[in-house]
């Protein structure tokens, strides 16, 4: 008889404690894969491993209607977002974001990202100090903003980067970062609706096929038009992903400033090095620590019993150090990944399975090619990095280099650099 049970006393305050250490800690201390909990009063049960993420995203197992807390949906994700759908309603709405992240659409949006990196990058200054995480987010926004076709005066890029870092930043605490997410996510459904409106009613003119054209003019399986806050939640689970990408941008500086070694091969550009860079970024660093849903029946997983309406959470950080999965897994070696090929349910940062029709995010190919692309340029750019305080606290969801990672450019002008090439 199994003795891993659900506890008596709620682990909510604990997950804030331990964050993202909580779930691995625990499956550490009952030696088991499977653990039982309760969060906000309810019972959960947390899973790890290939096999595990295999049965989590099965929707005869699990779904997510009903499992996103509220003050996620009204911070990171949006209320009656894709994320919150199930069944043929999820992949009918999942497919409008497929047809946006295509291979073409995703080259769009790194050239435009490209091209504002460079010309950002351009007008710094010898021994002009800056921070990474701030601008790159602002690069992020300018970039995504055009590739949707949102019209964006210059002047309102750094409100609306701090709005959509907010979204992210304040979803997992209850503290004045989270208020200040819930104010922003107000404020950018309110804009993007009324955008919404005005391409509906043809006073904006957009590019036929752009982003905005198409989620504006999209239809559920019903024949229905997207409520237009609706319509706004969906344009801003594009745009805010891609600003989120300023979270690994800012882990890969950290870590070619850490492992010196490894720009020296970086900027070598040997085949294969840069993508496999980018692979241990997503792994070693801490992003999303699990992902979460409902038991939609009584189900059993390695002999343990989950009942139906019980939370089942996926330990997306526990998985990527598992040492099972990736020998000496807290060093950083980008070399695990050359001639590997990666499954669908064991490199899991952004989730697993098939994101053309589960809940594995959509963006993620859109993540890889972005830092595929600014990486090099990180490891050519010419710059120095005073004192500061460059650590990433595991306690803090999501975790983030506490300076933001500040360099001083150095005395070769990046805009009299030899330009890297796109990979």
């Amino acid at each position: 008889m199994s003795t891993n049970r659900a506890p008596l006393l709620d682990n909510t305050l604990r997950l804030a404690l331990e964050g993202y250490g909580w779930l691995p800690n625990r499956r550490r201390r009952a030696g088991s894969d499977v653990v039982h909990a309760r969060l906000m009063g309810q019972p959960a049960v947390g899973l790890c491993g290939p096999e595990a993420a295999r049965f989590f995203y099965d929707e005869k197992h699990i779904h997510r209607h009903g499992a996103i807390p509220e003050p996620a949906q009204a911070t990171l994700f949006g209320h009656r977002a894709v994320h919150t759908l199930d069944g043929e309603i999820h992949r009918h709405r999942k497919a409008m974001f497929v047809s946006l992240l295509t291979p073409e659409g995703i080259a769009g949006l790194v050239d435009r990202t490209i091209r504002e990196w460079d010309e950002t990058a351009g007008s710094w200054t010898p021994r002009q100090r800056v921070e990474l995480f701030a601008e790159t987010s602002q690069v992020l926004t300018r970039a995504v903003c055009a590739w949707v076709g949102v019209p964006l005066d210059g002047h309102d890029v750094p409100a609306l980067a701090s709005d959509l870092v907010a979204m992210v930043d304040g979803f997992a605490t209850l503290g004045p970062r989270h208020w200040r997410a819930r104010l922003a996510r107000r404020r950018r459904e309110d804009w993007l609706s009324r955008l919404v409106e005005d391409v509906r009613r043809g006073e904006l003119a957009v590019e036929e096929g752009s982003v905005i054209d198409v989620v504006a003019g999209y239809r559920e399986a019903d024949g229905r038009l997207l409520d237009a806050r609706v319509a706004a939640v969906e344009l801003l689970n594009v745009i805010r992903p891609t600003v989120a990408v300023c979270w690994f941008v800012t882990f890969a500086a950290h870590a070619l400033h850490r492992w010196p070694d490894v720009r020296d091969r970086l900027r070598g550009r040997a085949t294969g090095y840069p993508e496999a860079f980018v692979h241990e970024v997503r792994r070693f660093y801490p992003f999303a620590p699990f992902v979460g849903g409902r038991a939609v029946k009584d189900l059993s997983w390695q002999g343990e019993p989950i009942t139906a309406g019980s939370i089942v959470l996926l330990d997306l950080y526990g998985q990527n150090h598992s040492p099972y999965l990736w020998p000496d897994p807290y060093a950083f070696r980008p070399e695990r990944f050359l001639d590997r090929e990666i499954g669908q349910f064991d490199l899991v940062p952004q989730g697993g399975g098939d994101p053309r029709t589960g809940h594995r995010c959509p963006g993620e190919t859109a993540t890889v090619a972005l830092l595929g692309a600014l990486t090099p340029r990180l490891a050519a750019f010419d710059h120095d990095v005073p004192d500061q305080d460059l650590t990433v606290s595991l306690t803090r969801i999501p975790a983030r280099v506490a300076s933001g990672f500040i360099f001083a450019v150095g005395q070769h002008s990046p805009s009299h650099a030899q330009p890297v090439p796109l990979p």
